[in-house]
């Protein structure tokens, strides 16, 4: 694709970053990738740093080079496909399926699945993540957003980082909770000793949760969590962080378990709402959880049709 030569005015950004998302109509992470990778030029010459300084008056070029096709191999993998347009898709990842592929998980994820059923997919997210704007881990079932094209893909990254998108999700946690509803904020980033795991720490990113009560159960909670921010394993992190962690969590748990859960936490995605890329329409998904979490709902002495009419009462 041809480079792009844009003057910086006086009052552009700061940071080289910014300017380029900005300017280029894509994501801030896209532009430090450019930038990094030596497609940004500030008067001929290669600035590498994202948060190199613009004071104003600056030609820069930008080259946004073509995407390489996806060396992802389509699979035939059954998935629910909750809606599709020819910009944008929601669909129903099951639990124990991985978003995308990853070490140790080189096929059989839901982009595998995704560039066999859908007739486009962004390529923003690179060779390993086309079209996937947010993820949720691989033992948590619901709902994803999936972008079919590019400025679909930096609309709804947009919208993320605005916090716009709605998300909502259920979880059978750990013990009796005090309060009917409570809210976390507590940044989230690496535990500074188990890079595997994420932690509550002081130079984490911005984290907030809202959690309520939907149902008391035999030692455990049903609870609604709204996400204004999406951080990694932030519903786990957060539920733990008070005491209550989410049930069979197998990193954030108890090392014993009051209960024998199998296939990881029972966390679910139930609800997402956003705005269109392109028309501009609120739109609202709701997914039932699978049948392993309504299992133990009942199990545990809950309601599984109470869980779903409090759900969406709440959030109406």
């Amino acid at each position: 694709m041809p480079a792009r030569t844009i003057a910086a005015t006086p009052d552009a950004p700061d940071r080289l970053d910014v300017f380029v998302a900005a300017n280029a109509n894509v994501t801030r992470s896209r532009a430090g990738a450019l930038i990094r990778d030596g497609f940004v030029r500030v008067d001929g010459t290669i600035r590498s740093k994202a948060g190199w300084a613009l004071k104003g008056g600056e030609a820069v070029e930008i080259t946004i080079p073509e995407a390489a096709p996806a060396r992802l191999v389509p699979q035939d993998i059954p998935i629910d496909i909750v809606y599709q347009d020819s910009d944008v898709a929601v669909v129903y990842k099951p639990s124990g399926m991985v978003v995308h592929p990853a070490p140790g998980n080189p096929d059989g994820t839901l982009v595998n699945a995704l560039m066999q059923k859908l007739d486009g997919l962004s390529g923003i997210g690179g060779e390993i993540r086309p079209g996937i704007v947010h993820r949720i881990d691989k033992d948590t079932s619901g709902l994803l957003l999936i972008a079919k094209n590019d400025f679909a893909h930096v609309s709804l990254a947009e919208q993320i980082k605005a916090h716009s998108v709605h998300r909502a999700y259920m979880a059978i946690v750990i013990g009796a909770m005090r309060e009917e509803e409570g809210d976390i904020d507590a940044p989230i980033g690496r535990h500074p000793t188990d890079r595997k795991r994420m932690a509550i720490v002081e130079d984490g990113r911005e984290a907030q949760t809202h959690w309520r009560v939907v149902e008391s159960l035999k030692g455990c909670t049903l609870v609604e969590c709204r996400l204004t921010t999406g951080r990694t394993h932030q519903i786990r992190v957060h539920m733990a962080s008070i005491g209550h962690p989410v049930l069979g969590d197998p990193v954030y748990g108890p090392k014993r378990s009051p209960y024998p859960v199998s296939g990881g936490q029972l966390l679910h995605a139930y609800r997402i709402g956003f705005k269109h890329p392109v028309t501009g329409e609120e739109m609202i998904f709701e997914a039932e959880p699978e049948e392993r979490f309504r299992m133990w709902v009942e199990k545990l002495g809950g309601s599984i049709v109470g869980m779903i009419r409090n759900s969406e009462l709440t959030l109406r």
